[in-house]
């Protein structure tokens, strides 16, 4: 089947042009990293319509959904889009109710903010909105992005629990169901920040089918599925753990609480505009220092 939608995911902390983030130390990289290459102007760029395009910004995993709704509302407004709204969906009720159903299937670009993300998927898990969001994003000319929360859950499995310091130890990774836009990889934000390299090598070597995506704050992955690629965008690092190589590991043989080994485990780094291809386990740097 040939996928026409496209996958946003990003590590939490978005700059939406209040302040400059950490990394950045001056008004020209505050408007390179909003104005003019910032995440959510990606969004604007890819989204069908443009500024145009209608925006709906679901805050169902946050505990604060009026605030987290009004600061993307006055970014993407920042940045000339003309139709944002607030989609907001608190309950399963909410989810099977026609006017918020059909606000979804009107929408050109969805945003699902940070939060708590089981509460996003023991929201919409199985609802007819989830249904519709999967249509959507199989069948049409339409963007799911999400932060923090909203991109664990865009994947069939999702990184719920695990302290970092643990995070190498067996059982010490809680995952569980995600909202199935897409099966191949399995992510974890804030991903520098708060140091989970460990709890992403533990969900990758128990499913090295898939790839693990650790996102930094403020910084993303654009994924077409049908051309199978990644695209770096935002203003830190992203982090790929491939464990299709692996050559061996000690995960069922240790018992629950014991250190896992893992023989094998590549990982890649990226930064904005760099490029993964799924088919050919690698990256293309788009600033290599060995470009001509």
């Amino acid at each position: 089947m040939s996928l026409k939608g496209k996958l946003i995911i990003v590590g939490g902390g978005i700059n939406t042009g209040n302040s400059i983030p950490a990394n950045l130390t001056s008004e020209e990289a505050l408007n390179d990293y909003f104005y003019q290459n910032g995440i959510l102007k990606t969004i604007l760029n890819e989204a069908k319509g443009g500024e145009n395009a209608q925006i709906e910004i679901i805050t169902t995993a946050s505990q604060s959904p009026q605030l987290a709704a009004e600061a993307y509302i006055r970014a993407f407004g920042l940045l000339g889009a003309k139709n944002v709204s607030h989609l907001d969906i608190n309950t399963r009720q909410d989810a099977v109710d026609p006017v918020n159903l059909q606000r979804l299937a009107d929408a050109d670009v969805v945003l699902f903010s940070g939060g708590d993300q089981l509460r996003l998927t023991s929201t919409l898990g199985g609802t007819p909105f989830q249904k519709k969001l999967l249509e959507k994003y199989n069948h049409e000319e339409f963007i799911y992005a999400g932060t923090s929360a909203g991109a664990a859950a865009a994947s069939s499995s999702m990184i719920y629990q695990g302290s970092s310091e643990n995070a190498l130890l067996k059982g010490a990774v809680e995952i569980n169901s995600g909202l199935a836009l897409i099966d191949s990889i399995i992510v974890d934000t804030h991903f520098i920040q708060r140091g989970r390299m460990g709890r992403l090598f533990q969900a990758v070597v128990g499913n090295p089918m898939k790839i693990g995506i650790g996102l930094s704050e403020d910084t993303g992955l654009l994924i077409t599925q049908n051309n199978n690629t990644m695209t770096a965008i935002g203003s830190g690092n992203v982090i790929i753990v491939d464990g299709r190589e692996i050559t061996d590991t000690s995960i069922s043989q240790v018992n629950i609480g014991d250190p896992i080994s893992i023989s094998h485990l590549i990982t890649h780094v990226m930064t904005r505009n760099d490029v993964f291809y799924f088919d050919e386990n690698k990256i293309t740097i788009k600033d290599s220092q060995y470009n001509n």
